[in-house]
């Protein structure tokens, strides 16, 4: 059913702001009665005292005119820092406790819509007068259209058949989550879920003003029914639960786009371009939250759109239409968005946009956030083949505003993965996890806050909680049999590759790539950051993790937020037997300083049983007599032959037939080594033998490899690489892609990284997309 008229616009509007301040004024009082939270959350106590009331009084009203300054002087980036900001919680705060059963009911009084009720939604957030794909959008049959305006919106906003909130109109319905939500944003759509909550909504499509339904159809597209005469009665497929180490997986691989990816998707997955082996099935009913594709501009990050963009041309990527649907089990996830998603009552609690951190990352979020709690009732995220076309009209986001997203996402995924809960009301579980995903700066007090005011604001508005189902996680996953394993091939459709179609020549290069990743798949690569690793961090993961099982960064200053482990490069072989302690199950590790560029392509030829080191490197490895010495070198020789006299006799023999004479002491530079799983417990004996003592890198590195093997056995991938002991001068180069490592080479900034990619795409074109 859709609604024919609206109400008249005021031929003399005041202006949104005036409007706004006389909405507040007038509708405090209100919401100030409805909002009842507990004590933490709670000032009823307070305002029994006049002196008290007088005090929260003043407090408000400086608060609002502090924002409606902000507002008026157009200082967005002093107001966005304030809503942006997210600060892990103090651990003097506690989570909220609220009385679910003591909340006063929210019903429209203000709205010309009051007695208005369907059962399915569209909401989208407006900032311009509709655009061709808004009013194609209104005459969806069956759905009502419901547009959420902002500061940004024409006062003279209208479109026949929708339904459209000002803002003064929000104010007016008084919802808790109205004080918390940015006057200029998208975010504002938290309103409008909880309008079409309580006007019937069964089914919510989140959507915005740019995509057209293909067809015009949703319910061609997506599990519009999961129960009932028009529910579709049948299985879906899944992805393997298979590997316990995979947490989050690309669809758009499964849809024919092996070299796109989604908004939200760790960069370290980026290279994760392979099709699935088998998959499994699950029946359908339980598909709570329904994400689709988007052909022309899918959901991608900033990295993507800027790099695979050129001239004017706008993006037209398609998916695979006849590709299956496929569902996620318990532990793995993937982006969710805000404009592309159909969500049921089931999961309407899981629709509240984080306010706390930036625009880009609300949606991204949320979707994770509301993936894990999803588990808790038993309910999945399903993703379908193309169901909207969204038009490339509006220029891509600057990094700088997806940063704070790329940094944080991987380990948002593994905290929410292994996270628990005990409580036993989904209400309380939503409260919990918002509470410890602040403790751990996902998001500030803010959300939290926010989070008990959307609950309270659910229940409200007639929303009831569903009940918890078992958690499947924690229990042995039953072993996948052949009868079991369902497989499906991807079709591999043309995409784009720097503003051109693929051709022979990509796929050839895709296959380049499929090839490194298989050959290193399961190798670690550690690296030492020299340089400041808040400007290089990101990027050197985006380089190696598409090839590398994983990227251990170390630095001399530990960087949480980034990943980044602390170590001391004079001693950093130390530390290195916690990291082969916690990949185990790895191939080898290979060790790289950030000042050595790393030509993977020329490393396949190399055994990865062996140990690679740059021995046969002029200037790299050097031996330095000490006899007689009593200074550097002839403390560490001292050492040296300390820990060799203490030595079990296969470690001692190897080392001595290496060495000359044991006045000698060998000098690695060590900037590059590789050492294969099968040595691991020889290298941490060698560690243990050292023990306290002040042995140098450079010094024990050597040692180690030649106790570990004889040099004869050494692999000689490494002998060829360019190495100086000095960069060349500015107007010259040094680098050759047919070598396998150069030596050395200065990163320092995202300028020097692109600089570098672009050389290194002699060797492997596909870095070009990265810059």
């Amino acid at each position: 059913m859709l609604v024919q008229d609206r109400v008249t616009t005021n031929p003399n509007p005041k202006s949104p702001k005036s409007k706004i301040r006389a909405a507040i004024n007038n509708h405090h009082h209100d919401l100030h009665h409805r909002f009842s939270e507990s004590k933490s959350l709670d000032f009823s106590t307070w305002v029994s005292e006049n002196f008290y009331k007088v005090v929260t009084i003043t407090v408000l009203i400086a608060t609002v005119a502090a924002i409606v300054f902000l507002w008026s002087t157009g200082d967005t980036a002093a107001l966005s820092y304030i809503q942006s900001k997210a600060q892990p919680l103090d651990k003097t705060h506690h989570s909220p406790r609220i009385n679910w059963n003591n909340i006063p009911s929210i019903t429209d009084k203000s709205s010309p819509y009051t007695n208005f009720r369907s059962e399915k939604w569209i909401v989208v957030s407006v900032s311009h007068y509709p655009s061709d794909s808004l009013k194609k959008l209104v005459r969806i049959k069956g759905w009502q259209l419901l547009a959420i305006g902002n500061s940004r919106t024409p006062n003279d906003w209208s479109l026949k058949g929708a339904i459209y909130l000002s803002l003064e109109q929000q104010a007016t319905l008084g919802f808790r989550v109205s004080g918390y939500l940015p006057f200029d944003s998208y975010l504002r759509k938290s309103v409008g879920y909880l309008f079409a909550i309580q006007h019937g909504a069964k089914k919510i499509f989140d959507a915005d003003d740019r995509g057209e339904v293909i067809d015009g159809d949703l319910g061609k597209h997506f599990d519009v029914e999961l129960i009932g005469e028009g529910a579709r009665q049948e299985s879906i497929l899944q992805y393997s639960h298979e590997n316990e180490n995979r947490s989050v997986v690309n669809p758009y691989v499964h849809f024919g786009q092996r070299t796109v990816w989604p908004r939200g998707l760790p960069l370290e997955n980026v290279g994760e371009i392979g099709h699935e082996e088998f998959y499994t099935e699950v029946f359908g009913g339980k598909q709570f939250i329904q994400q689709g594709t988007s052909n022309g501009l899918p959901d991608v990050d900033s990295v993507f759109y800027h790099t695979r963009k050129t001239g004017l041309e706008a993006f037209d990527i398609r998916f695979d239409e006849r590709a299956p649907k496929v569902a996620l089990p318990q532990g793995v996830m993937m982006p969710v968005n805000s404009f592309n998603t159909i969500y049921h009552s089931s999961a309407f609690w899981g629709l509240m946009l984080p306010v706390s951190v930036s625009t880009m990352a609300s949606d991204v979020l949320r979707g994770y956030w509301g993936q894990r709690l999803l588990w808790e009732i038993g309910g999945y995220v399903v993703v379908y083949p193309p169901t909207v076309h969204r038009y490339d009209t509006v220029g891509g986001y600057p990094f700088s505003e997806e940063k704070d997203l790329h940094v944080h996402v991987g380990r948002l995924i593994k905290f929410l993965v292994a996270w628990r809960s005990s409580k036993h009301e989904l209400f309380e579980k939503i409260l919990e996890l918002s509470f410890a995903m602040a403790e751990e700066g996902f998001w500030s007090e803010q959300d939290v806050k926010f989070t008990a005011a959307w609950l309270q604001d659910l229940l409200a508005v007639g929303y009831q909680q569903p009940r918890l189902m078992s958690f499947e996680l924690d229990r042995p996953r039953p072993t996948i049999g052949h009868g079991d394993r369902k497989e499906f091939v991807p079709r591999k459709l043309p995409s784009v590759h720097l503003g051109v179609e693929e051709t022979g020549t990509v796929n050839y290069e895709i296959g380049n790539l499929i090839r490194w990743r298989k050959n290193f798949g399961n190798v670690v690569l550690i690296m030492f950051c020299n340089g400041p690793v808040e400007r290089t961090a990101l990027e050197w993961r985006l380089l190696y993790g598409r090839i590398f099982k994983t990227v251990i960064i170390l630095s001399s200053q530990k960087n949480e937020d980034l990943a980044v482990e602390a170590g001391h490069l004079n001693r950093l072989y130390k530390h290195l037997p916690k990291i082969f302690d916690r990949y185990s199950s790895a191939e080898g590790f290979l060790f790289l300083q950030d000042d050595t560029i790393l030509n993977y392509w020329n490393l396949l030829q190399a055994d990865k049983t062996k140990l690679w080191i740059t021995d046969k490197v002029s200037k790299s490895w050097t031996t330095v007599s000490t006899d007689g010495n009593t200074d550097w070198y002839g403390k560490q020789a001292e050492m040296v032959r300390k820990v060799v006299g203490s030595m079990p006799v296969h470690f001692q023999v190897n080392y001595k037939e290496a060495m000359k004479s044991d006045r000698d002491l060998v000098i690695g530079s060590s900037e590059i080594f590789y050492i294969p799983q099968h040595l691991v417990t020889d290298y941490v004996d060698l560690v243990g033998l050292v023990g306290d003592l002040d042995i140098h890198q450079k010094v024990a590195i050597p040692m180690f490899f030649m106790s570990m093997d004889s040099p004869q056995n050494f692999d000689s991938v490494l002998s060829t690489m360019v190495y100086k002991l000095k960069p060349p001068p500015a107007n010259s180069t040094l680098y050759s892609a047919q070598a396998p490592a150069v030596h050395p080479w200065n990163v320092s900034s995202e300028q020097d990284f692109i600089k570098l990619t672009r050389i290194m795409a002699e060797g492997d074109p596909l870095l070009m997309e990265l810059v």
